[in-house]
């Protein structure tokens, strides 16, 4: 169910604005044009979070904060972000002290907005109520274990179906930065902005990034890998941690799809990442190098959990079954996607993911199955972190 927010505000010009930005997003959004109204409305309606104007009609936004403070019950707390034009400390602190969460002056970017409501929403929700739902910003690297296993494919059809069949804001980064594949195999042009566009900027932040992503037809949002190999010099170790935790305040989900190396730059990556999918096929040099994945992962300070194993053309005969595969790494492989050879290579060719033209094939259903099991998952109680010396 989509949150409630409440929006009291007398300008009918802010009124229209907040309604079709909380719209576009997906919130339900009920309107009160005066403070008295607003106050009533919360308790009729009861909103999952109130954006309050400090100058209404009636009672000031600080007496309405007040007013519902003192009439919530102990277990129950409504976020509120105060809107003003007032840039002084002391309106800041005394929406602060008549209850207020947060507080954003007017102007203000509907992209920050966003990124408050997400993080009070999320700070602020019951713990029955994050059941089914990602938490905010889950960062989720994909590497394949050598080439050709299909972890491009894989990253881009996942990221499609989080967000076409799941309802999910998603932001797709290709973290090869010499050899990117993503414009070829969604068919896009080497004049679209790319993360360096972002690393030559002076300094990072979440206007210039909104500006640099691409907006694929299937409604993710891309960053691109440099056009050339020489500009993938550019992006630093620091570059990519950073731009990634920009973009955990605007995406439920934050897919990069990276090379196999094991240098700074993908190491900066795995530190940033929840999870590191480690896509593979069941074939001995794949094997081997899965092997070498772990013992390299283990031997940096990780814990196993942050690794999944994905097996990619799980029904292709190569003469390894599963149970042999799962044998030779001593661990099991927590994810099957199957073989579809046509499907597969027709969606390189055309340059349409198979999850934007034929998501009901086997191959869809399959990787549905896979994004599902992905969403369901809990966050990890503890954070890995590199062992330092």
């Amino acid at each position: 169910m989509a949150a409630k927010i409440l929006v009291v505000d007398d300008d009918p010009n802010v009124q229209r604005l907040l309604q079709y930005t909380l719209k576009q997003e997906g919130y339900e959004v009920v309107i009160a044009s005066d403070g008295a109204e607003g106050f009533r409305m919360w308790d009729a309606e009861t909103p999952d979070l109130i954006l309050l104007d400090v100058m209404l009609p009636k009672l000031d936004g600080y007496q309405v904060a007040a007013k519902i403070r003192a009439e919530e019950g102990p277990s129950v707390h409504v976020p509120i972000i105060m809107l003003t034009a007032e840039r002084e400390v002391e309106q800041k602190v005394r929406g602060l002290r008549a209850g207020a969460d947060d507080y954003l002056i007017k102007p203000f970017h509907p992209a920050e907005l966003m990124a408050r409501i997400k993080s009070l929403l999320a700070r602020f929700a019951p713990r029955d109520a994050l059941v089914g739902r990602p938490p905010l910003g889950r960062v989720l690297a994909l590497y394949g274990a050598k080439g050709g296993v299909g972890t491009t494919t894989i990253a881009i059809n996942a990221a499609i179906a989080l967000h076409r069949e799941l309802g999910r804001k998603v932001c797709l980064i290709d973290g090869n930065l010499q050899f990117g594949d993503h414009r070829v195999f969604l068919d896009l042009g080497l004049d679209r902005k790319s993360i360096v566009d972002i690393v030559t900027a002076p300094s990072i932040d979440q206007d210039l990034i909104r500006h640099v992503l691409v907006k694929h037809d299937s409604g993710v949002d891309l960053l691109l890998a440099p056009p050339s190999p020489e500009t993938a010099e550019l992006v630093t170790p620091e570059h990519l941690p950073a731009i990634i935790d920009q973009l955990r305040g605007l995406y439920d989900y934050i897919l990069i799809d990276i090379d196999k190396r094991l240098d700074d730059v993908n190491l900066g990556i795995l530190e940033a990442a929840e999870t590191m999918f480690v896509v593979m096929t069941a074939d001995l040099s794949c094997l081997k190098n899965v092997r070498l994945v772990l013992e390299t992962i283990g031997h940096l300070g990780y814990e196993s959990a942050k690794i999944q194993l994905v097996l990619n053309r799980s029904n292709a005969f190569t003469g390894i079954n599963v149970k042999n595969a799962e044998g030779a790494l001593k661990r099991t492989i927590d994810h099957q996607i199957v073989n579809e050879y046509r499907g597969a290579i027709s969606a390189l060719n055309t340059g349409a993911p198979f999850m934007l033209t034929k998501a009901d094939s086997l191959l869809g259903r399959s990787m549905l199955d896979f994004a599902r099991v992905v969403d369901k998952q809990p966050i990890p109680s503890t954070q890995s972190v590199l062992a330092r010396g």
